[in-house]
Parts: C-alpha cells; structure tokens; sequence
C-alpha cells in the first residue's frame, strides 16, 4: 500500500475527470470574458476575475487543471481587451506578464493547499492511530490474567490494528503465539528478534519487528504485518511489552500467595498434630514410670521400659519443637526477656545433651566467663541444643565438637563447630528451611529437617540471624548471632 493511500490524498485521476475539471474552469473563464467585454469592462477588472478563478482552480483542482485555464484566461485577455480587440496578438508583453502571474498565483497556491490537505490527513491519521493506541490500552486492562496473554495480545492487536498477521514471543514462557497467516519460514520471526536482540522493518513484505522491553529488561518480542506508522508500532510494542510483564507479576504474586496459604496449613497441620501427640505421649511417659514401681523388673524388661523412655521423651523433643515452630510462625509464642548468663546457658545444655553426644569429645571456648545476653532462655537453650545435635549427628567418628561464644560489636556470637560431611554452597541457605536436608548428609543420620528452622525462627525473634560455614579443611560451623542488648520483636 502506497503512502499516498496511508494519507488518505487522492490517487491520480482519471483523464475523464482531469478534463472534465479543466472544461469546467475553462467555461467560466469563457463567460467572464464573454460578459466582460459585452458590458464594456476594462483588462484590469476581468484580469482580477481570472486571477480569482485560476486560484479556485489550484485550490480545488490542482496545478495542471489552473494551467490549462490560465492559458485560457490569458486567450481571452488578448483576443477581447488588449487592441487590437477581436484578434489574437501572442506576441503582447502584457499577455506574458498575465500569463506569469497566473501560472506563478496557481502554482504557489496549489502547493500551499496540497501541504495543508497532506497535514489534515496526517493529523487525521495520527488521531486515529491514539485511538487505536487508547482502545489496545484500554483491551490489555481487561484480558484474563489466569491464561496465558500471548494468544489474547495477538487476537486484541490483529483486531484492532486490522494487522495482516501478528505473532508475539514471551521470554517467561518460552511460547509463540500466532494469529493471522504466516508462512513456514515465518513461524520463528518473532523469537529471532528476541534473540538477536534488534529491531527491524522489511518493508518488501511490511513486517515489522520490535524487542519488546520494559525498562532494561526484554521481556519479548512482536511481529507485526501492516500498514502501520513506526512511532505507532513503537508505541503498540511499549503496550504489549506492559502487559506481559504485568501477567508476570501477577504470576508471582498469585504462587507467592499459593507458598504463604500453603505455609499457613501446614504450620496449622503441624500445630495439631503436636497437640494430638502429646496427649497420648503423656499417658506413654507415665505408664513407663509407673512400671518401674509396680516392682523389681528383670534385666530384659528393665530395657524394654528403657527404650520405651527414651523414644518416648525423643517424641516430646520434636513435638516441643514442632509446637514452637507453628508458635513462631504465627507469632503466637510470648517471649521472656531473661537475664542469661551465656557460660552457665552452654554448661545447662552441653549437661542436658552429655547422653546424647555419641561419644564425641566437647571442647568450650566461652572468652568472657561474665557475658550476658537479654532473651527467652528457653528458646536460645533449644536454637544450642539443635546445634549440638546436629553436630553429634554428623560429625566423623571421634571428632571433636567446640562450643564458642565471644562478642562482635553489639552481639553476642554463638558457634558450634564439627568436622563432617561438607555443606555444598547451594545448600547452605536452604539448611535453614522446614523440611530441607542436604543429599550428601541425608543418609547419614535419620532426621526430620524441622530443627535448623526453629533455630533460624528463633533467632529472627530476637532480631538475630544464622549462617554456617563449610570446608574440607575447617570443618562445618553454625553460627548463631544475638543482639547482646537488643529488645525482641512479640
């Protein structure tokens, strides 16, 4: 399609219109000449007659038809007012000097008046272009963001444009989306442009080509098939580049939602399975103490109570941890603020877990026998106590385990190091999250994955944080870092 149709200006016209608007022009220069000279009129009051009547001509007609009656006009001048009257004398300076003022009025005047046509129609064009923009605009706020936009875009342009073809590729998805005809060796356009990452316009078939961004980052690309302006096609790419990054986002808050709904049941789930547990556990510990008062028991029996005890208090740790795990999350569980000695904390639970250590020597390096930290007690004792058992857990048979606690500015620095398995470095964050073991340690000793979680929970309640470190050669060490006079969040 020739840019003269894109704005709107007339094709050439056909040779029975051409003559029929200079035979038009012609007959009224004819009878104002006629009339001029039978009423007796001077050359200077006809002359203006004609000029004005060339002028309409250019106006209305174009250049080619006011010649043809200038050339007329000009006739006439000669043949009835300039002497001898009745007869033709071209060689007349004034019928030159006539003829170039109407030629020059004619031609200035129709180049004048094809300008402001051509801007009119620009005009008209671009408005409709914003309209089209505004209607598109207005289309991509109302497109169903639970399915993909890719077919929903490509449907709304192709419509409202009346674009040949149009396909469109989103980065997220990795799909193409199509409408219209496309060839074989077309099917992939879009894509390629996101590749290379350029735009492009082949003007042989009019596609146009255009990375679709949203600021620095591409998020796709579009190809277009139409008569379309490159400001609008731009513009029309801006539009489509919005929309797919809105469906992302909206793709991420949707399974965002899904994790914290999803994280709420199961802190729920776990919160009632902690309390469905301790009840029958409770009866279980105190059947076990009572057998053992009922009367002397026999060494078979006197292990059978033992094993029982110790599975017994095993399933009140994990439901304990469990109940203060769902406690934390919800932010339901109220802390103390203790006054805690942290040589004293470290003798208490390193006493408590002596049974539990698997033989593994303990060594304490606590630098300043009066540091003291504010918090809940109970909870720090239980962030060690995971520590420690984690460490007797996984460290290499008769390694020792050490126990450090110095100061570091305004916290109070807790670490448990062992020699074991090495952490890989993408785990180290992951250790952290419910339910989470790491393949290399997995099978060395049974676990559940919820302890290291607690430990993280309580140590953001006091607005502290945890972290490890993993080597060949420097072991594994687990941190724990405690605002030293820090107030807890509730």
């Amino acid at each position: 399609m020739k840019i003269s149709e894109i704005l709107g200006e007339p094709s050439p016209k056909s040779h029975r219109r051409f003559i029929g608007e200079s035979l038009a022009g012609c007959w009224v220069v004819a009878l104002l000449g006629f009339s001029g000279y039978v009423l007796h009129f001077g050359s200077a009051p006809v002359g203006f007659l004609f000029l004005l009547v060339v002028v309409s001509e250019a106006i209305v007609c174009g250049f080619w038809q006011a010649t043809i009656v200038s050339f007329l006009a000009c006739a006439c001048l000669d043949y009835f007012f300039y002497p001898p009257t009745l007869t033709f004398n071209i060689v007349d300076p004034q019928d030159w000097v006539a003829l170039g003022a109407f030629e020059l009025s004619a031609l200035v005047v129709s180049r004048v008046s094809s300008r402001e046509q051509r801007s009119s129609r620009l005009a008209s064009v671009q408005r409709a272009a914003m309209e089209h923009l505004y209607e598109l605009s207005r289309s991509t706020l109302l497109i169903n963001l639970h399915r993909q936009p890719g077919p929903q875009l490509t449907e709304l342009i192709q419509r409202i444009f009346s674009a040949e073809a149009v396909a469109i590729y989103d980065a997220n998805s990795c799909q193409c989306d199509r409408s219209g005809t496309w060839n074989d060796d077309e099917m992939d356009l879009a894509k390629d442009c996101f590749l290379i990452q350029a735009d492009s316009h082949d003007s042989f078939t009019n596609t146009w080509l255009r990375v679709l961004r949203v600021g620095n980052e591409s998020v796709g690309a579009i190809a277009i098939r139409g008569t379309l302006e490159p400001l609008v096609t731009d513009a029309l790419a801006s539009l489509a580049a919005i929309t797919l990054d809105r469906c992302v986002s909206f793709e991420k808050e949707t399974r965002i939602e899904a994790a914290h709904q999803s994280e709420r049941l199961r802190a729920a789930v776990l919160d009632s399975l902690a309390h469905a547990v301790k009840t029958p556990l409770t009866a279980i510990q105190t059947a076990t103490s009572g057998l053992r008062e009922v009367g002397k028991l026999n060494d078979v029996q006197d292990k059978l109570v033992s094993l029982v005890e110790d599975e017994a208090n095993e399933l009140n740790v994990l439901c304990t941890r469990l109940l203060q795990m769902a406690k934390l999350e919800a932010n339901q569980l109220s802390l103390s603020d203790d006054e805690i000695v942290v040589a004293d904390l470290v003798s208490r639970v390193l006493k408590e877990q002596s049974d539990r250590m698997g033989g593994h020597p303990v060594e304490v390096d606590v630098r300043d026998p009066s540091l003291t930290i504010s918090g809940d007690e109970e909870l720090i004792s239980t962030a060690l106590t995971q520590f420690l058992d984690n460490a007797a857990k996984y460290s290499f048979a008769g390694r020792a385990v050490k126990v450090s606690a110095w100061t570091s500015h305004s916290e109070v620095m807790i670490s448990v190091h062992n020699f074991g398995p090495t952490i890989p470095i993408g785990d180290r964050e992951r250790i952290f999250q419910r339910f989470f073991r790491s393949e290399r340690s997995r099978n060395m000793a049974a676990g559940t994955g919820i302890g290291l979680s607690t430990v993280k929970m309580a140590a953001e309640a006091h607005h502290g944080h945890v972290w490890v470190i993993s080597g060949d050669d420097e072991g594994t060490t687990f941190f724990l870092a405690l605002p030293q006079n820090g107030r807890r969040s509730q």
